[in-house]
């Protein structure tokens, strides 16, 4: 039976950043955004105000900002050999994110088979965010139980990745899952648990086992 690798995306394949972080430097709002990672982590905000919020900040973003936003971020290294790695042996991976889907849906062009995220207008801006379109902790749920149709396997197939308290519902749904460079909200969750750098890394605590 196939597996399906399900990645987060902030702190997770980014190290020790978020994707509004990273596009909000280029634009010079980084303290801004910071400061409201730092909310929606205590749990003081909802993603549908934190996204609120963000796309209030980035009245001028333009694709280029996104593309130069993309390319400078903090990886984990390995991330594409991790994935078409996955793909030759025949499994899935994909990445569910709250981050805005024009950042996340990149991704697919490092080999994902699919990339979900929070639904923001096209850059630049002339609408406001549709709260509707905003993801939370249980629609990555939803989306892993949706992709699971898609690609014909079941929530026993799947592992997830990931670092923080957006991920919990997810990991508590899937039998394996690897906590990332993880904060205290997934203690005790995950059967595997990774600090370090390199997805590759992160991947072999799951590599073998079926």
């Amino acid at each position: 039976m196939a597996r399906l690798h399900l990645f987060d995306l902030d702190g997770t394949l980014l190290h020790g950043t978020s994707a509004p972080v990273e596009i909000s430097r280029q634009l010079g709002l980084e303290a801004e955004t910071v400061a409201l990672d730092r909310e929606i982590s205590a749990g003081l905000i909802g993603p549908p105000e934190y996204a609120a919020r963000v796309h209030a900040l980035w009245v001028d973003l333009t694709d280029a900002h996104v593309a130069a936003a993309f390319e400078g971020a903090p990886w984990l290294a390995r991330i594409r050999e991790v994935w078409a790695e996955i793909r030759g042996q025949g499994d899935y991976c994909a990445v569910v994110s709250l981050s805005p889907s024009f950042f996340v849906e990149r991704l697919t062009g490092w080999g994902a088979h699919a990339a979900y995220g929070s639904r923001f207008p096209a850059v630049p801006f002339t609408e406001p965010v549709d709260p509707a379109g905003v993801l939370s902790a249980a629609a990555k749920v939803l989306i892993a139980d949706r992709l699971c149709e898609e690609f014909g396997v079941t929530r026993a197939d799947c592992v997830a990745y990931g670092d923080s308290l957006s991920d919990k519902d997810l990991f508590g749904a899937v039998p394996v899952s690897v906590a990332v460079n993880a904060d205290s909200h997934l203690a005790g969750l995950a059967t595997h648990t990774y600090m370090g750098m390199d997805l590759w890394e992160a991947y072999e605590l799951v590599r073998t086992s079926r």
